[in-house]
């Protein structure tokens, strides 16, 4: 380890130099060596699976626990049944559902599940999903334009976000019922990863976070990658560079995650960099 055993101390901004060398050396990109590449339908699917296995693998009393909001395990499942259900009317070009809430239209659904035989939640849940899929390798065009809960969206930017979905309530549920979280398969970590830094622009905007700032971001791990981000408008930008796990750093957009509980490395603007971090979360749909 460089400076380690009681060696003379390392010269005086040494790091900040190798940092700066590196980062001129290099582009902004995805880590090496690259995982392999899936599409958005792939990134759902796999997810959809772990989320079933999950479920198979709780017992009984595990549906009844506190899960999110007024939500126990099993109407957790239920708002997700009610998630597919209005991706099924959007796929279908529903105008209705285009601007619905996403807790609001989805709380029928959760409510329904109310004295029901946890199998039958999760065969519902089950059968919700696999009829997404199905609409999706129907339609045929990744890029064509979805309206659904306020968003407007490629589909298959569009399943990236319903892959990150999945996941946080995945992780809502192991933490409820006290199993270690999990972690995507790089794959579709890679694509989250990629969907949540492109669109950090967007949550510093929703939050007031208009300060133009020049945020050099760096996800550590698999499924991490650099990426070069202008936040906010104007001239004579600050610039700063943020470095975190890529797992926390979706922990954090998806409001799983405070950026006190990162490790992070900062360096340029700190101020505008926590203001951009405390923004991620805005990105969440719950």
């Amino acid at each position: 380890m460089i400076g380690g055993g009681g060696g003379a101390a390392l010269p005086a901004g040494l790091r900040e130099r190798v940092l700066a060398a590196s980062l001129a050396a290099r582009a902004a990109g995805r880590s090496w060596p690259l995982a392999p590449q899936i599409t958005g339908a792939e990134a759902f699917a796999r997810a959809a699976n772990a989320f079933d296995v999950l479920l198979g693998a709780l017992r009984e009393e595990d549906w009844v626990r506190p899960a999110l909001r007024e939500l126990d395990v099993q109407g957790l499942v239920g708002h997700l049944t009610g998630v597919e259900e209005d991706m099924h009317r959007a796929l279908a070009l529903d105008p209705e559902v285009a601007m619905a809430s996403h807790v609001a239209s989805t709380q029928p659904a959760a409510d329904r599940q109310a004295g029901r035989a946890v199998a039958q939640t999760r065969a519902e849940w089950r059968r919700a999903a696999d009829r997404t899929i199905e609409l999706v390798r129907a339609s045929g065009d990744p890029g064509a334009e979805v309206a659904v809960h306020g968003m407007r969206l490629p589909l298959d930017f569009l399943l990236i976000a319903r892959a990150f979905e999945l996941w946080v309530h995945e992780s809502d549920i192991r933490r409820a019922v006290g199993l270690l979280p999990a972690v995507p398969d790089e794959s579709t970590l890679s694509l989250m990863t990629s969907s949540v830094a492109g669109m950090l622009p967007l949550a510093a905007a929703l939050t007031g976070v208009h300060e133009p700032t020049s945020v050099h971001l760096v996800l550590t791990g698999p499924g991490g990658g650099t990426w070069d981000l202008s936040i906010g408008s104007g001239s004579a930008a600050s610039a700063t560079m943020i470095v975190t796990d890529a797992v926390g750093f979706c922990q954090l957009v998806g409001n799983r995650a405070a950026p006190d509980d990162l490790e992070l490395y900062i360096t340029g603007d700190s101020g505008r960099a926590a203001r951009v971090l405390a923004a991620a979360s805005a990105l969440a749909l719950d």
